[in-house]
């Protein structure tokens, strides 16, 4: 942020203008401007996958308290995440444009460093997870189907409970945990088959927990699949609907004008009033119904916020039909005519998207943290914010797709620099289309979904009990028959 603000207000380095004629920057103050952003770029993809992780593991799960608040650390998470988004489209960009760039750069660094060094007070009370010896868990991800093709050729025991395993006392000495076998992508299991040798021993390669966590990571890929098309919505939300906005009549009064770009505020404000109304009211009424601490579980939040999207598609599709008629009726043509209809008709697709982010962003994030291998939480973290990166990606692709192919069979394109002579309906229909075929998809996975913490096998609880020596251990392992068996604790 410091390079950012001094490539963009030093003046004896940098581009002048005269008379609307600007002189071109020069190479020092691109350099300097590049490597800034390239280095914001880069500390943002390791900042933010470490940092929701980072506040999720303050929670000790082995208390029913902090495990429920840790739900809502995750809405809570995505509110502040939102009114930083809107503090910064409103407030910074005002000043950016009132007063310059390198004024809003520097309160955007101002900002920062107070936070880093209050982030940088609070080392002494947070809490950290120790590691317990070197980590395997990447090799892991290339050895288990390894070891499983290997196997291929050798038959499955009846039970899972003669697969290999370390001993309980492995877990409870270490204070790691383990992933109960589950009955998807069974050929992995193969990588657990106590092989025989000739010495008589057995000494198999794979356990069944590092199966899992291949299975795990398998799972959560296939989600993370199903998540890139109701992810370009985030992308058309900021591209499209500001270029549509900008045919509209804008005109507040007299003398004020509303910019294109500052509806998309409406997205974030209803993030902000929604979220507080789902944490506070929404999650208890249904946990009082359905027995989860979470109210519902985390695919059905994400699978309504999914849903929503094909509502609002279908409610983008009808107010761009009605602009195109209004279009017809005043033989509009020209890119820069106004269309007589307000601007606030795009008002209810911003809002229908605000509610669907306030299921699907808090939504993803806790589901991707709570579904990776306890070891690899920032690896489920990194899946949702690369979801983002993922959505705005595939609707560039789309876009360029839909562009290609609408010149070749009409001669001209959906999507077009002039919206006033295209099609964005058909752009719109197609968007509909893709998304409720993926949302049927979506509710197909997700219903053979198996969660993580999901066990086949019955465990002893008095053999658990007994073999915990000391109390952290016994906590351990009574949070593992609680969350295991809630029928028998709860």
């Amino acid at each position: 942020m410091g390079l950012l603000v001094i490539s963009t207000s030093l003046k004896c380095i940098g581009a002048t203008c005269t008379n609307g004629i600007c002189r071109e920057a020069s190479s020092l103050r691109l350099t300097l401007f590049y490597l800034s952003i390239y280095t914001i770029a880069i500390g943002s993809g390791v900042l933010k996958p470490n940092m929701s992780t980072f506040g999720a593991d303050q929670f000790d799960d082995f208390k029913t308290k902090e495990k429920v608040l840790k739900v809502s650390f995750f809405n809570w998470w995505s509110f502040n995440t939102a009114f930083g988004t809107l503090a910064a489209t409103l407030f910074v960009v005002y000043i950016q444009e009132r007063f310059g760039w390198g004024l809003g750069y520097g309160i955007s660094a101002i900002g920062f460093l107070v936070s880093s060094v209050t982030f940088f007070m609070g080392v002494p009370i947070y809490r950290h997870k120790s590691r317990e010896g070197k980590s395997h868990h990447a090799k892991e991800f290339f050895r288990v189907p390894l070891v499983a093709f290997r196997n291929r050729k050798l038959q499955l025991p009846n039970t899972p409970s003669e697969l290999h395993e370390f001993d309980l006392d492995h877990f409870i000495n270490t204070g790691t945990r383990q992933i109960y076998h589950t009955p998807r992508f069974r050929f992995l299991d193969k990588a657990a088959i106590k092989e025989s040798r000739r010495d008589g021993s057995n000494s198999p390669p794979c356990t069944l927990t590092q199966v899992e966590r291949n299975k795990v990571v398998l799972g959560m890929l296939g989600i993370w699949l199903l998540i890139i098309i109701p992810s370009n919505f985030w992308a058309v939300e900021v591209t499209v609907f500001i270029k549509q906005g900008t045919t509209m009549e804008r005109n507040l009064g007299p003398n004020f004008q509303i910019p294109a770009a500052s509806l998309w505020s409406f997205v974030v404000l209803t993030i902000l009033i929604c979220l507080p109304i789902y944490d506070r009211y929404f999650v208890p009424f249904m946990r009082g119904r359905t027995g989860l601490h979470r109210g519902i579980n985390m695919l059905q939040r994400v699978g309504i916020g999914v849903a929503i999207q094909v509502l609002a598609a279908v409610v983008m599709y009808a107010v761009e039909i009605r602009r195109m008629n209004v279009i017809k009726e005043k033989h509009i043509a020209g890119a820069d005519e106004v269309v007589p209809m307000s601007i606030f008709w795009l008002l209810p697709q911003h809002v229908l998207l605000g509610m669907a982010n306030t299921f699907l962003m808090a939504g993803l994030l806790e589901f991707f943290y709570d579904q990776s291998p306890e070891e690899m939480k920032v690896l489920g973290t990194a899946f949702y914010t690369s979801t983002i990166a993922a959505g705005k990606y595939s609707n560039s692709f789309l876009v360029t797709m839909i562009d290609k192919f609408s010149r070749k069979i009409s001669g001209k394109s959906w999507i077009g620099n002039n919206l006033n002579d295209c099609h964005l309906d058909y752009y719109f229909a197609l968007l509909f289309v893709i998304s409720a075929i993926n949302f049927g998809l979506f509710i197909w996975v997700s219903r053979g979904y198996i969660y993580k913490k999901e066990s086949t096998t019955q465990l002893n609880d008095i053999q658990i009990l007994t073999a915990a020596n000391t109390e952290p251990q016994r906590e351990y392992m009574k949070f593992q028959l609680e969350e295991h068996f809630p029928q028998k604790y709860f």
